[in-house]
């Protein structure tokens, strides 16, 4: 078995995708509204598994309003993002004026890693594994 994609709910697919792609990058597979399932969802690619982003809509396709806990829960659950340049991403958060939950953290000669959130309060980490 292998890991096909992990999902959160979002107050707004607008803005989550514009975080999602502009901000960390990642590569939209698809977006598509399904009245049958009253929800739009997105797909965006991540090596070894995807991400699921899920907006609820009512039954005219509206979406559904959703309140994210504040502040941000605590770091489980999770989505973990492997890199190669934690510092890089660091630089990167800060330029965007995203918060760094915890960390950067680190067992020497093991692995680097941070915790932050999305839009909606949804939590995701970075991690550098620096020794295989």
């Amino acid at each position: 078995m292998k890991l096909d994609h992990v999902a959160f709910q979002v107050s707004s697919m607008e803005r989550a995708l514009k975080f999602y792609i502009e901000i960390l990058g990642l590569e939209l597979m698809f977006d598509k509204v399904s009245k049958e399932h009253q929800e739009r969802f997105a797909f965006l690619k991540l090596e070894g598994g995807n991400l699921e982003l899920l907006e609820k809509h009512d039954e005219n396709g509206n979406p559904l309003p959703y309140s994210p806990s504040t502040p941000c829960p605590p770091y489980c659950p999770h989505v973990a993002i492997g890199t190669d340049d934690l510092d890089g991403l660091i630089r990167r958060l800060a330029e965007q004026k995203i918060s760094i939950l915890k960390g950067p953290l680190e067992i020497e000669g093991k692995v680097r890693w941070l915790y932050f959130c999305d839009p909606d309060k949804n939590v995701l980490e970075y991690v550098q594994w620096t020794s295989p």
